[in-house]
């Protein structure tokens, strides 16, 4: 297919780079409250010392993953998004091969919700996870206000 074609141009979804920070921003944010849900109402079910304490492990696992992974990606990320210039393809506001990776993710989330691992650990790490994507959400959000200035 030729790219310069004026027909199909028309029907590619392209966008600034303030909407793919935004779409980055929410994503992040939507699936860490999805996470975050799902071991809430997990943890609704437990004794409230036991709910306590996963929510504490919870939530240093988050300050973990927030600093030593996801603001990697984050960053990664941004260095490719913020030279972008003019509008650029809806999707681009992560590389194609992390969709890849996204889809091995929700496979192993769906494994593991089927598994005999008990509710009380996979709240732990769905905590993690869901409060480490809101966390490093912000950074995509503050780029985002940084370039509205």
């Amino acid at each position: 297919m030729d790219s310069k074609n004026p027909e199909i141009k028309k029907w590619k979804p392209g966008v600034s780079k303030n909407i793919l920070l935004l779409i980055a921003g929410l994503m992040w944010i939507g699936v860490g409250i999805m996470l975050d849900g799902l071991s809430y109402s997990w943890l609704r079910a437990e004794k409230p010392d036991s709910a306590l304490l996963a929510l504490v492990g919870g939530f240093v696992c988050a300050l973990v993953i927030h600093h030593f992974g996801f603001l990697r990606v984050a960053d990664k990320n941004l260095g490719r998004i913020l030279p972008m210039e003019g509008k650029k393809c809806v999707f681009s506001f992560m590389p194609w091969k992390s969709y890849i990776l996204i889809i091995i993710m929700i496979l192993m989330g769906f494994l593991l919700r089927l598994s005999p691992i008990p509710k009380l650990y996979l709240a732990v790490l769905y905590s993690g996870i869901g409060t480490a994507l809101i966390l490093s959400s912000v950074r995509y959000l503050r780029h985002l206000f940084l370039i509205k200035k």
